[in-house]
Order: C-alpha cells, then structure tokens, then sequence
C-alpha cells in the first residue's frame, strides 16, 4: 500500500493493524504474572509508573507474605512496604493495596467485582487498571489506555488529537470490535514496549508503518 499517493481512511488503518497482530500475535497477554485475579490486580496496582520486569521481581515475595486478600487486608502497611519499597511510589501503593483488600472483602464478598464503576471506588484503582482487570479475568470488551496504548495509537493514526487516555480509549472503541477489545490492549502495549518505543521507535523493522502515520510524515 503506498500511503504517499493514496490517503488512508481512519477504518483502512484499524483493519491493517488489528490484521496484523491478529495474524501475528493471536495470544497476547500481560507480561505481568499472576495465577488469580487478586494477583493481576495487586500486580497491575504495583505497575503504576514502574516496570513490568520490577512488579515481577516484587510480586514473588509479595504473594508469599500476602496470598490472598484476607491475608493483605490484615497487614501491617510497615511490612507491605518493605516488600515493595522498590516500586515507585511505595508509601501510596501501599495504603492503596491495603485499603483495596479490605473494600473487597467488606463491600464485594471477597470477590472482586466485574463492573468498572465497582472497580473504580477500589482505592488506587483508576480506569485503566479497571479495565486491565475486567477485560482479563471478566472478558469484557473495554480496552485500557496506559501510556504506551495512548503513544502508539497516536503515532499510527489510530487517534487523532486525543487530550486525555478516555479521550483515546473512546476513539478507539469506535473502530475496534468488541471481541478483539481485551487483546487489543496487549497488541499496542507490546508494541510500544518492543518497536514503538517512546524515544526512538524502530520504524525500520515495524511491520505497521505501511499505514503508519508517523512513519509516513
């Protein structure tokens, strides 16, 4: 396809891309471990401004102290901290952490809840994380917008001028079936992790700049 002589359609480009990936990457997923929906959320908490490859170094210790809500729920925030002092931002994860075991096990009955509105008055729990929690364990057709989702949508031409990630996340919505949502997530994440990094993307080996607004200029 030459992008030079021929102008894309915004649903042209999502086509070429949710294919891709599709074909290319048909199981992708978090790189965050976690074996029950408490870890994912405590894991996707912790990812807050810090590594995917650090939340996992924290969690093999953190689930051995704490393995199940009731267990962080009851914890003293001066031992949650010292698993996780080498996060960003320990001391607010965590009374966040703390604060969300024990919501859960008041208000939810342990179980955590499948509504984003539910998951947002978890405390630390923003849209993102809220949506990284019901597309993986619940299926849901939500698509959350973390920083690499909001650079890579912007660069291909997924988005166009979006201010804030709900203003991305809802253009997005628009174009991307509900059934490709939750994995859509992970197709963009991976992406600008491992070829459209933030500082010097490696457009020479992207198989999406074909319809790559960046790339064509």
């Amino acid at each position: 396809m030459d992008t030079k002589k021929k102008r894309i359609t915004k649903k042209a480009r999502f086509d070429f891309v949710i294919d891709y990936f599709y074909r290319n990457n048909p199981n992708a997923g978090t790189e965050l471990r976690y074996a029950t929906p408490y870890e994912l959320i405590v894991a996707v908490m912790l990812s807050a401004q810090c590594t995917d490859k650090r939340v996992n170094i924290i969690t093999r210790v953190f689930f051995e102290r704490f393995p199940d809500l009731s267990d962080l729920a009851n914890a003293k925030e001066a031992d949650v901290y010292e698993v996780i002092k080498s996060c960003s931002y320990p001391n607010s994860k965590t009374r966040n952490l703390i604060g969300m075991a024990k919501m859960v096990q008041e208000d939810f009955n342990g179980i955590l809840p499948e509504d984003i509105k539910d998951l947002m008055k978890l405390p630390g729990v923003g849209r993102k994380t809220a949506n990284v929690v019901a597309s993986v364990i619940y299926n849901k057709p939500v698509l959350a917008v973390d920083t690499h989702v909001f650079r890579v949508s912007a660069r291909i031409g997924l988005t166009t001028d979006a201010k804030t990630p709900l203003d991305a996340e809802n253009q997005l919505l628009k174009y991307i079936p509900e059934n490709k949502r939750p994995i859509a997530h992970h197709w963009l994440i991976l992406h600008g992790r491992y070829i459209c990094k933030a500082r010097k993307p490696k457009c020479e080996i992207c198989q999406v700049k074909p319809v790559c607004r960046y790339f064509s200029g």
